[in-house]
């Protein structure tokens, strides 16, 4: 256990966490939506400090992140629990798992500078916090980011936006990236991630304005946020923070407690990138369908095939020193 960051003692030993964008009122005994942060007799802990349920080395595109050191390897880890319980959760088993197994935390025990050096062994760029939400495990994402950016090792996110504007400026200082889920509309948020909408939006302008490099990954669900008017509603709120922010569309598929939907039709992938180019977007990527061709990297001022993708692979990278060579124009992205 450790004591959590970013809570305050309130009377008869509550605690109010604001962490993330629930700001959970913990009674004693008790944990947040999350599972993972306990109030002990006024004091609030983190269950999951060192706790690791998954490590593994992925491509950067895997994230996905495309503009962020091409085919770099990034060390990918997560504790168990999730401040979501979204019903199509790949993930479910760690995401859910303290939920729904009585509140048991597994995991392996490992210290910030045994994932470092791990990172370092294996010549990885980056280190990924990811596979659940990274928020909840903060304090030991904060810091093995600390100790990897003084060795010259990138940080990368991979969340759902809930992480508080408080929490979001200690971490920005030592994170290099963030791909933040954009699920859809409020309804949405509320139907199907029993979470808001707003705190997302607010969380994804912070990171930019913070100077941390950001993408957005929207997973469409046939019925659910699918429609052209909450495409285009998306498009438009990324444009509003940065039209060079690339966007994710991204093909659902049945898991979880969302079975009763098909995988994402190729042709609503392809009008979902087509409305964000339509709206003013430099760069829309179509995701979970390789081969389709709306993977690639295209300059946006001359259109030339600039990295060109299959899955999680780069066939081919012609970007130099972040510019097209073609044309000269800046790509927008972290090529070093």
């Amino acid at each position: 256990m450790k004591e959590a960051m970013f809570y305050e003692k309130l009377d008869e030993k509550e605690v109010r966490c604001f962490l993330c964008g629930n700001h959970c009122v913990i009674k004693n005994g008790k944990r947040g939506i999350c599972f993972v942060r306990e109030n002990r007799d006024g004091t609030l802990y983190s269950l999951v400090y060192g706790k690791v349920i998954s490590m593994n080395i992925d491509p950067i595109e895997k994230k996905p992140l495309f503009h962020f050191l091409p085919q770099s390897t990034s060390f990918s880890i997560a504790t168990v629990g999730c401040n979501f319980h979204c019903t199509h959760c790949q993930n479910f088993g760690i995401s859910q798992y303290p939920k729904e197994h009585g509140g048991d935390i597994p995991g392996q025990s490992v210290t910030p500078e045994a994932i470092v050096e791990v990172a370092e062994r294996y010549r990885c760029k980056s280190i990924s916090y990811t596979y659940t939400e990274p928020t909840i495990f903060f304090e030991f994402a904060y810091d093995c980011a600390r100790l990897a950016h003084e060795r010259g090792i990138k940080n990368v996110f991979v969340s759902n936006g809930y992480t508080s504007p408080e929490a979001t400026r200690v971490i920005a200082p030592y994170l290099d990236g963030n791909n933040i889920d954009l699920k859809g509309d409020s309804e949405h948020y509320k139907k199907v991630c029993g979470a808001r909408l707003e705190p997302v939006k607010e969380t994804i302008a912070l990171m930019k304005e913070l100077g941390v490099w950001v993408e957005v990954t929207t997973l469409i669900i046939p019925d659910y946020n699918d429609s052209e008017e909450g495409l285009k509603d998306i498009a438009e709120f990324i444009r509003s923070v940065d039209p060079f922010i690339p966007w994710h569309v991204t093909q659902f598929y049945p898991t979880y407690k969302l079975t009763d939907k098909p995988r994402t039709p190729i042709k609503t992938l392809r009008r979902a990138r087509d409305i964000g180019f339509e709206t003013g977007l430099k760069y829309v990527y179509e995701g979970n369908v390789p081969g389709e061709g709306g993977e690639n990297t295209y300059c946006h001022h001359c259109k030339k095939l600039l990295i060109k993708r299959f899955g999680f692979s780069i066939i081919e990278n012609r970007i130099k020193d972040g510019r097209c060579p073609e044309c000269e124009v800046e790509i927008k992205g972290v090529w070093s």
